[in-house]
């Protein structure tokens, strides 16, 4: 039987964002990034210094990745923009879904090759609503269709396998990729079915040694997977919806949260609810790359 490991890591950021998501690390400059995305809004902690910073959006961002010292990628329910980290100003990069206004961006994550891929979902979660894009150099390529809650979006540490999965369905796909461009070269497998399990599949990441690290929303837990998608262990967060992991230094594994969809009584029953969680599982960081525009 699978360990369970009670809650012994700190609160990473108190901030209690109504849909904590999108979580990444960028190791040339020591800072966490995510996004708040119902609240149009990202952030950054700088763990050096401690220092965090909040940034407002005209846009329902659920990806920040960086291009460089003075650029991000942002992925939103508005398309693709370049991001100037000094001004704030965006500017369009290229459309995800022209046309389809009641969606937006969800769950993705870099591929090595230095290309995006990017989910979208209805603002309702409409069934079959979304889909699963690749985005390279600004040219944006539907992978999957009829996608309703995009989620788990990561890559083996050779940049050879993808996995994704469609919450409402709670099964996590993987499929064979090409490391030169991170497009598909196979067609998508079952390789964790959790359909039967409670909470939902969210937000995941590999590390070095091709393990599976998945926050299960509505859980307060992030679960640990083999290679082979065995189950190995489950951390306990005192958040229950729980969204998405991002290594951090030092292979700690930061976590963020959300309280959308819970009434008053609820939210006061998970006081912590939306706020970003650290946890140190021993595990081997293997960080996000930057994006090539």
């Amino acid at each position: 039987m699978a360990s369970i490991h009670p809650f012994k890591g700190s609160v990473l950021s108190s901030t209690l964002c109504e849909l904590g998501e999108g979580a990444s690390f960028e190791a040339e400059t020591n800072t966490l990034w995510w996004c708040n995305i119902l609240g149009k809004e990202i952030y950054s902690l700088e763990l050096s210094s401690g220092t965090q910073s909040a940034f407002s959006l005209p846009v329902m961002a659920s990806v920040v990745a960086r291009i460089d010292s003075g650029r991000q990628l942002i992925a939103s329910d508005k398309g693709l923009f370049i991001r100037n980290r000094a001004t704030g100003e965006l500017t369009p990069h290229g459309e995800i879904e022209p046309g389809r206004d009641g969606n937006r961006s969800n769950d993705g994550r870099m591929h090595a090759s230095g290309s995006l891929w990017i989910g979208t979902m209805g603002r309702t979660a409409a069934d079959g609503a979304g889909a699963i894009y690749h985005v390279a150099r600004g040219v944006v390529t539907k992978l999957f269709d009829t996608v309703s809650i995009p989620n788990s979006i990561c890559f083996s540490p050779d940049a050879a396998t993808a996995y994704f999965v469609d919450t409402r369905a709670n099964k996590m796909m993987t499929v064979a990729v090409d490391p030169a461009t991170g497009l598909p070269s196979g067609k998508p497998t079952l390789f964790i079915d959790g359909s039967a399990d409670a909470g939902g599949i969210d937000g995941s990441i590999c590390d070095a040694d091709g393990h599976i690290w998945n926050a299960r929303w509505g859980e307060a837990a992030l679960d640990h997977y083999s290679a082979d998608g065995s189950f190995i262990q489950r951390y306990q967060l005192p958040a229950k919806r729980t969204t998405c992991p991002a290594f951090i230094d030092n292979g700690r594994i930061a976590v963020t949260s959300a309280w959308e969809g819970l009434d008053e009584a609820s939210r006061t029953a998970d006081p912590m609810a939306g706020a970003t969680f650290v946890l140190d599982v021993g595990a081997k960081a293997k960080y996000d790359p930057a994006y090539l525009p």
